[in-house]
Order: structure tokens, then sequence, then C-alpha cells
């Protein structure tokens, strides 16, 4: 029998960065879900504040040569590649100079939200799915954690929905609490629709272009949903009247995460 495979698509993941409880849960899961016989692929940005010579990364050159487009503006796409301390499982990271370079993450030395956020995002979002199709790897689950991965969903369902990578691909999007109180620049839906498959209807999700609304778009298109504790009023209103979706809730609190989550995965595959 073939090995399930899981990408776990995240902003954050111990010890390459720790912004939020994300990023332990992202240091965790994969190594269990392989533990328990699952083909698992990592995929992160590049922030300039990870040290490349610390954790050992470099550039996977049989990967080089995607270009990602954004609004007509073309950006190449750097994949490089390092192993998990204490697994033996490689992280992807997608850079790029214009986007990841900077050694800050989110907002500047001012704790201003950078303007290109959102060009960040889309660039993320798309880079992962064509560094998949690269890959030539099919995965069964593309679980997706934090705000900046709240695209892929979407994406999955309208622009990559014939392609045959992605045709058995369920996608999990886990619900936190939000993470930022800015917004993205009022051009941001105009350059997410990345192709004529993103109707209008699609992007009323994410129009706002504050926290909330990027929960609340990631959770729509997904088939399942991991949702955590103090949530937005209104992200919490939307997970409640989800239909046609599985959902796990999961407290700080919970003693074996890692067990549910492999047991969601179970359900998600079954479905």
């Amino acid at each position: 029998m073939e090995k399930k495979r899981i990408l776990i698509v995240t902003q954050e993941m111990d010890p390459y960065l720790a912004l939020t409880e994300a990023s332990k849960i992202a240091n965790e899961l994969p190594k269990y879900m392989q533990d328990n016989g699952m083909e698992i692929r990592v995929l992160m940005p590049k922030f300039g504040t990870i040290n490349e010579r610390r954790h050992r990364l470099h550039e996977v050159v049989r990967l080089s040569g995607i270009n990602v487009i954004i609004n007509d503006e073309d950006y190449p796409l750097v994949i490089k590649v390092a192993s998990l301390p204490g697994a033996r499982l490689q992280v992807y990271f997608l850079d790029n100079e214009d986007f990841f370079k900077r050694k800050l993450v989110f907002h500047d030395e001012n704790n201003k939200f950078f303007d290109d956020n959102s060009d960040r995002m889309i660039f993320f979002c798309k880079g992962a799915l064509e560094t998949v199709r690269k890959f030539g790897w099919a995965p069964d689950i593309i679980h997706c954690f934090g705000w900046m991965t709240s695209l892929i969903p979407m994406y999955l369902k309208t622009t990559y929905k014939d392609d045959p990578i992605f045709t058995n691909t369920k996608v999990v999007y886990s619900v936190f609490k939000n993470e930022f109180a800015d917004k993205l620049k009022n051009d941001f839906t105009t350059k997410l629709a990345i192709s004529e498959d993103i109707s209008k209807k699609h992007l009323e999700y994410f129009k706002a272009g504050d926290n909330t609304s990027l929960l609340i778009g990631g959770s729509e298109f997904a088939d399942g949903l991991v949702v955590g504790e103090a949530l937005d009023e209104k992200v919490s209103s939307f997970v409640k009247k989800a239909k046609g979706k599985q959902v796990l809730k999961m407290a700080s609190t919970e003693a074996n995460p890692l067990t549910l989550l492999n047991e969601f995965y179970q359900n998600i595959l079954a479905n």
C-alpha cells in the first residue's frame, strides 16, 4: 500500500521562526506523521530572519527556474532546503530577494505593516503550489498554517482545480486567533485573482483585507478545519455555520493533539 502524502505549508516553524503557537505544531506534526507511515514535505517562506548558515540551508538547483507572476510583474522563485533537526525530514524554503531578504518579518522597525505583505502572501501561496508541481509529487492532503497561507485553499478550488497533481488533494486549514490588526493594501483582491477561474464571488471573502477576512476566506474553501481558541467573533461564527466540512476543535490544553490530528487526517482521506 502506498504511503499517503501530506504537505505542510506554514508561515512559521520552530526552530526557524517562532511567532505563535503554530510554530511548535508545525515542527512536531510532520515528524509524528512520518513516524506513523506517511510521506511528508514541508514548505515555508525563507524570511530574512532565518539564519542560513546556522540552519544549513542550501539552494535546490534542480528546482530553479520557476517564476511567479503577480499583477503582470515577474518574480523569480528560489527554493532552498534544510534538514529538520531531530528528524529525517527536509524543509523547503521559498525565497525571493524582493520579498524575503529584509531582516524583519511582517512589520518594519517602526512596527508599520509592510505595504507589500499582500504581494508577499500571493507570491508564497502561488509559489508553494508551483513548487509542488515542479516536484511532480501529488499530495493527498495539504495542511495550511497561518494567514499567509490562506489563499491556497481557494487557488486549489479555482486556478489549480484541473491540474492532475492536485486532482485528489484535500486541503485542511488551521484557524487560529488573529495575528495582526492591520489591513492589506486596497488593490489586494485585484492582485490575488491570478486566473479567470477566480470570480468576484471568490474574492468577496477576502476583500476586507484584514486578518479576519483572510481566516474566513481560507476556511471557506478548505475541506477540513482545525479550529483553535480565542477566535475573532466573526471567524468563530463563520466556522460554526460551516457546512460540508470536517472540523476538529483543538484546545490548548489538549494532551494528545498529534494523535487527534492523525485521526482527523484519516477521516479527511476517507471522505
